[in-house]
């Protein structure tokens, strides 16, 4: 029985918002499988709309999803700025009629357009509200939320939040443990999982679960020269950029070997086979890196408020890794960044042992505690 638990106590009634991208989806997950955990028998429903990946990984997941009108945020003044209060109306009314059915006793918003509807409609039924925001610079959502929700709740110590905790970022399980063994006692395993030399100096590169052209790009007018020092290449494309004309290439002089891959299933493999990545700075991959002690080059998403820039910053002054803008990376630069690290064991060393202490890999359980908490006090009332 769990410590949230008590004989004769009805589960707690949850309803989690997030959506469109992993980064407000995974950690959403994290969440829900850490209230799982806790509390067998938890009661626990998903939001979501038809326009994001939660249509897959949501139910994927085991979970209950259910969707509601997207409301898109234009960035710009356009006509479509004009019809957002009444599309923001009748998804408010759609996320009420799901808190409703639920009978939640609380929600835990992730941010993102579908977290807004979900906001509003748990305030006008007194249901308390718990948000998180994992990137730096909190997006739209969470800024009106934080006025009136019960907890606010943040991945890195300097997001601009009023009454904001810092509990780190909710991590996938498997990823805990990866951080908590460390990477070394599953490399061999990981490298022959992706048919890698478990012996050889290997480069993990990805752009997220949508890939990355610049990344893909500058790997590629790098590849010749990375494979050329020694150093094996993992390239995670994404889906909808890898071809069937990616193939493993290999060096003649070295036998380093270029290994392309659409998508990976479980990137704790990912991470355990790599000596470094380069990749987007989303919060999650941030997060996750720093965590598992993964040194890296991160080339921030150069769209947006400038939130991935600023998710990395802390772990590179750590000396984590180092930051690239997205328009100076090319082939040459790619090399230089890569190969003065991954040849230098104690440079690499020392880069991996900076990010563990920033990055607290029990986020989940501390979030899913806090929710917890808010559920109970109102069944209480």
């Amino acid at each position: 029985m769990s410590e949230h638990t008590t004989t004769g106590q009805s589960a707690p009634l949850i309803v989690l918002a997030g959506g469109g991208t992993t980064g407000h989806i995974a950690p959403m997950i994290a969440t829900a499988e850490a209230l799982e955990r806790m509390v067998p028998g938890v009661e626990l429903t998903c939001i979501g709309t038809s326009k994001g990946l939660e249509t897959r990984l949501v139910p994927a997941a085991g979970l209950r999803l259910e969707l509601i009108p997207p409301v898109p945020m234009p960035r710009k003044p356009t006509v479509d700025l004009a019809k957002v209060p009444l599309r923001l109306a009748g998804s408010v009314r759609r996320a009420g009629e799901v808190l409703d059915q639920a009978r939640a006793q609380a929600v835990v918003g992730f941010g993102g357009y579908v977290s807004m509807p979900a906001y509003l409609a748990a305030r006008r039924r007194g249901i308390p509200v718990v948000i998180h925001e994992g990137n730096a610079v909190p997006g739209l959502a969470n800024k009106v939320a934080a006025r009136f929700a019960r907890r606010v709740l943040t991945s890195f110590p300097g997001t601009t939040l009023p009454r904001r905790e810092q509990v780190g970022l909710p991590v996938r399980r498997e990823l805990t443990e990866l951080a908590t063994q460390g990477r070394a006692g599953r490399r061999a395993q990981a490298r022959a999982h992706f048919g890698l030399d478990p012996e050889r100096p290997t480069l993990l590169v990805t752009g997220g679960s949508q890939g990355a052209h610049s990344i893909n790009n500058a790997t590629l007018a790098a590849r010749q020269e990375v494979l050329a020092a020694g150093v094996q290449v993992l390239h995670i494309w994404g889906p909808k950029n890898y071809t069937d004309d990616l193939v493993v290439l290999r060096d003649e002089q070295t036998g380093a070997a270029y290994h392309p891959v659409a998508y990976v299933d479980g990137m704790e493999n990912a991470y355990a086979a790599a000596d470094m990545m380069v990749a987007r700075s989303g919060a999650g991959t941030v997060f996750e890196a720093g965590m598992c002690g993964l040194p890296a080059v991160f080339v921030p998403l150069p769209h947006g408020n400038g939130e991935q820039a600023r998710n990395a910053t802390d772990l590179v002054a750590a000396g984590g890794g180092v930051l690239v803008p997205d328009a100076e990376l090319d082939g040459p630069r790619l090399v230089r960044e890569v190969l003065e690290r991954i040849t230098d064991p104690e440079r690499l060393a020392t880069m991996a042992a900076a990010g563990p202490g920033l990055f607290d890999a029990a986020a989940a359980d501390a979030v899913a505690r806090i929710v917890l908490d808010c559920a109970r006090d109102a069944a209480r009332k």
